[in-house]
């Protein structure tokens, strides 16, 4: 039988959606200035359509992009936690990037605490599948070391993951997070752990997409709309 239509029911059509939801997690917009843009183009939509789009269709097209794009991840990879607001609160955003920039995986939570480095780790250990580190650079953070004696005690030798601790070799993951933490300055949409969640993984989709992280998408601005319209052609998809 054919996939399910995530646009069903919607009023408004499937290429304007994507609009919208693209504008708000690529570029440094608010929703009143993603709503802004539309009716200067006579589509008239209020900023709480548009939040709900986003927190709709931004898991979505994380899940169709990883699902049938998926591309290489390095086997080094770049460990670090940054802080993000969320409701007045400050929580912690776990990222993972390869030698080459390539997200891995993230993870947002209340707590920095062991529990919460492990899960994440976990998390990014079954993101990339069969292509797990050789090398994993992290700060001296005492959570990232025990996760790690972990993983390396349940492995063979020849399979031990390196541990480096050298703080100047994460400089590629501390860039990223300034980048990233430039698009998330304008929003106004992080007022719960679950909407912050939504939101991040359309934000972070974006990015790849446009840094050209995934197979068959290349960088460019009418290339990443092609790549997110043919996510939902699900013509000739049968389940």
């Amino acid at each position: 039988m054919p996939c399910r239509d995530p646009f069903k029911g919607h009023r408004f059509p499937k290429d304007v959606i994507l609009l919208a939801v693209r504008w708000y997690c690529r570029y440094p917009l608010s929703y009143r200035n993603v709503r802004d843009l539309l009716a200067e183009r006579g589509i008239t939509i209020d900023a709480a359509t548009i939040y709900r789009w986003v927190q709709k269709f931004s898991p979505e097209i994380r899940r169709r992009a990883y699902g049938r794009h998926r591309s290489w991840r390095g086997l080094q990879w770049h460990v670090d936690e940054t802080y993000v607001r969320v409701n007045g609160r400050w929580c912690y955003l776990w990222r993972a990037v390869d030698q080459c920039g390539q997200l891995i995986d993230f993870r947002l939570t209340a707590r920095r605490t062991a529990s919460a480095a492990r899960a994440f780790m976990r998390q990014a250990s079954d993101s990339v599948r069969c292509y797990h580190p050789l090398t994993i650079v992290t700060d001296k953070a005492h959570s990232y070391a025990k996760v790690i004696g972990e993983w390396n005690a349940r492995s063979s030798p020849e399979d031990a993951i390196r541990h480096v601790t050298r703080k100047y070799l994460n400089n590629r993951i501390e860039g990223d997070h300034a980048v990233l933490k430039h698009r998330l300055a304008p929003m106004r949409g992080l007022q719960s752990l679950s909407s912050a969640k939504a939101t991040l993984k359309g934000v972070e989709t974006f990015r790849a997409i446009r840094n050209g992280h995934f197979a068959g998408c290349e960088q460019g601005v009418a290339n990443e709309i092609a790549f997110v319209r043919n996510l939902f052609d699900d013509k000739k998809k049968v389940a």
